[in-house]
């Protein structure tokens, strides 16, 4: 998988992923998909984040389909990232591309 990151220009995201910096993470990722370039998201252990980080990375995703790039998490979502994923319902209605995004699941045949 490593091999496959290299290929991915890094987005290292701060601990707060929250309303109050939403705007400047989504600079930071736009900005990358503006370049034309697939991104690597990264976010530290611990990272706090609420609604507004998951809805900004769920556009970012409907953006890069039509776009040619690609967008991937460096790890599976943990800690609060995950539970914004499953109090908000998200986890229930995974596809196998959600589950292969967020928690790095492949799918089950």
């Amino acid at each position: 998988m490593d091999a496959i990151f290299n290929e991915y220009d890094l987005v290292d995201l701060s601990d707060k992923l929250n309303i109050r910096n939403i705007s400047s993470i989504h600079e930071a990722i736009f900005a990358k998909l503006k370049s034309g370039k697939s991104i690597l998201i990264s976010i530290p252990e611990g990272a706090e984040a609420d609604l507004s980080f998951i809805q900004l990375i769920e556009s970012a995703r409907i953006q890069v389909k039509s776009s040619g790039t690609h967008i991937l998490m460096s790890k599976p979502a943990t800690g609060s990232v995950l539970d914004i994923l499953e109090r908000g319902g998200f986890r229930e209605v995974f596809s196998a591309e959600d589950k292969k995004f967020w928690l790095h699941q492949e799918a089950i045949q």
